[in-house]
């Protein structure tokens, strides 16, 4: 059954409380590479504002998205509303040196102080290691002196509330949350109607009390915009044969009435195992719409098609050129 977006739920083991739908604003970066889009300035706080006046109480962002352009487009919000309204959670993230790579303790205490400071917040409530597999060395990030040891101290010196993993390889990432105890984790792109990648950690992250942030249920977009018109698939350009999944949920969803969209973020919002769902928007109509498609009515016979239909197990961006920003 599909939770209602609004409704809160508890982080993990931490005392946050977090809608069932959490918005993603990497795109308002102005990601063109990434996306296929920009987002110009008022754009931006034009969603920011929606994203602030709805029911949800939660939006994921990251030091590095637009090389700080989308922190930066939220803190100028949060500055003229005169700070971050009661009760919401802010989700960003530690990044790497995009120059260097290095991805060191002192590299992530920057990478903390330049959030705070565009922001315009005293404190990250859910606070990430991000992309650590495109770090320089690996060392550097699990050292004594390395980026994770360095998350863990932000938390007890309270400059965050929980820490988590964000990171895209599910190989990377799984050593990792055997060994270090985070709150919560964020996958994208690796739990959705067409791909199941990372089912392996989210059992593996219940077994161990993570909460479980499931992203990128549109696979980059195609699942919302339709495979017709949004020749892409998890931020590449794509052939027709990566895009033949897609074709099937469509087909699927037509024959329902149902919009993809719908299809795609509350087969996510189901499942038990996801504490939130991530879902990328670039204007304020995509949060009104992204609410009404959490509540579109879905038959159980649509679901039972739906379900029966092949899936990937692989990592969907094993091919994608991936460019920072």
């Amino acid at each position: 059954m599909t939770r209602d977006p609004s409704e809160r739920t508890q982080l993990g083991r931490t005392g946050l409380s977090i809608s069932n739908l959490c918005f993603g604003l990497a795109p308002l970066g102005d990601m063109p590479d990434t996306y296929g889009y920009g987002v110009t300035p008022e754009q931006a706080r034009a969603t920011v504002h929606a994203l602030f006046d709805s029911p949800v109480n939660f939006l994921d962002t990251s030091r590095n998205y637009g090389f700080g352009r989308s922190e930066q487009r939220i803190g100028e919000v949060i500055r003229e509303r005169g700070g971050v309204p009661a009760g919401f959670v802010i989700s960003s993230k530690l990044d790497r040196d995009m120059d260097t790579r290095v991805f060191d303790g002192a590299r992530a205490r920057r990478s903390l102080e330049e959030s705070l400071k565009t922001l315009n917040v005293d404190h990250i409530d859910l606070l990430h290691l991000h992309d650590p597999e495109y770090a320089l060395s690996m060392s550097d990030v699990t050292g004594p002196k390395g980026a994770l040891a360095e998350l863990f101290r932000m938390k007890e010196e309270g400059l965050a509330k929980a820490v988590g993993l964000a990171a895209g390889r599910v190989d990377v990432m799984m050593p990792l949350l055997r060994d270090w105890d985070f709150d919560a984790l964020i996958t994208h792109n690796r739990f959705t109607l067409v791909n199941r990648n990372a089912e392996e950690m989210m059992d593996l992250a219940g077994k161990r009390g993570i909460a479980v942030l499931n992203a990128a249920p549109y696979s980059g977009g195609v699942l919302a915009k339709g495979s017709a018109s949004h020749k892409r698939y998890v931020y590449q350009e794509a052939t027709k044969e990566m895009l033949a999944p897609v074709a099937l949920v469509e087909q699927v969803c037509a024959k329902y009435n149902i919009p993809p969209g719908a299809a795609a973020l509350q087969f996510s919002m189901r499942d038990p195992r996801v504490a939130s769902t991530v879902v990328g928007v670039s204007k304020p109509e995509r949060i009104a719409q992204t609410i009404a498609w959490s509540k579109h009515p879905i038959p159980q016979a649509a679901w039972n098609e739906l379900l029966a239909l092949p899936f990937e197990a692989g990592d969907p961006e094993s091919t994608r050129v991936y460019k920072p920003g």
